[in-house]
């Protein structure tokens, strides 16, 4: 309950932070601020289950005695709180690395108070003491691959690695199936953080198309390209003349 109240106050704390301002040392903002409190709740969880592991591994050769009154009671009550938090944050975790990170703190407890609850079950009909460490074990057996899942995506925001589902031969297609465009490249899509992608692109196009109302024209349906396929709507494109090109020196893809 203590680490769970630790991960919401990070999260919270965190939508507080990112909501702030953008300013001239800090262009966008603060939001990756949302990232660095999943990254916090990520490292937390894996602390967490390895040393809930490695105690019950501990104990298997001594079990303590268990205090199956206080044992169960403490497993409703956190079940409770677990459930009613569980709720709450389910439907913005999809939406939001923070929000996961709170919300695999709360599940991780939920699982852990059902497995408890059992425990306490056992052993107060059969007397079978091991089932505690056995839910200990299980415990951390359910926590460790959702916060590893969960460092992951963190990990790949802060590498700036494309989003997930994004292609970019595939956003290459669309762009050159754009009239007068005859070819792209410097590809550059990242994620600030969670439903920020960015985008970034040197297109090249006939050399009559840079006239001042075609060059408008040609954002214009760039920009709906990527808005409209990519649900990508902070792109930046460089158009370059095709005359131009070998003057350019690809770095990228």
């Amino acid at each position: 309950m203590l680490s769970d109240a630790a991960g919401v106050t990070i999260a919270l704390l965190a939508a507080w932070i990112a909501g702030r301002p953008a300013s001239g040392q800090r262009t966008y903002g603060y939001q990756r601020a949302e990232v660095l409190a999943a990254l916090a709740n990520a490292l937390i969880l894996i602390v967490i289950s390895v040393v809930i592991f490695t105690e019950a591994i501990r104990r298997f050769g001594a079990p303590p005695e268990v205090h199956t009154d206080i044992m169960l009671f403490a497993a409703i009550l956190g079940a409770v709180a677990n459930l009613a938090s569980l709720l709450v944050l389910r439907a913005a975790q999809e939406e939001s690395l923070n929000i996961r990170g709170a919300y695999l703190e709360v599940l991780g407890d939920l699982l852990g108070s059902a497995a408890v609850i059992i425990a306490a079950v056992v052993i107060m009909l059969t007397g079978f003491q091991l089932a505690d460490t056995i839910a200990s074990v299980l415990i951390a057996l359910m926590i460790l691959p959702r916060a590893w899942s969960l460092l992951r995506d963190v990990v790949d925001v802060l590498l700036e690695a494309s989003p997930k589902g994004v292609e970019v031969q595939m956003i290459r297609e669309h762009i050159l199936s754009v009239a007068s465009v005859t070819d792209v490249h410097d590809i550059h899509i990242w994620t600030i953080t969670s439903g920020v992608p960015v985008f970034s692109a040197h297109v090249v196009v006939e050399d009559g198309a840079l006239n001042a109302r075609g060059a408008d024209q040609l954002l214009d349906k760039l920009a709906t390209c990527l808005g409209s396929h990519f649900d990508t709507n902070h792109c930046t494109f460089q158009l370059e003349p095709a005359s131009h090109s070998e003057h350019e020196e690809h770095q990228h893809a």
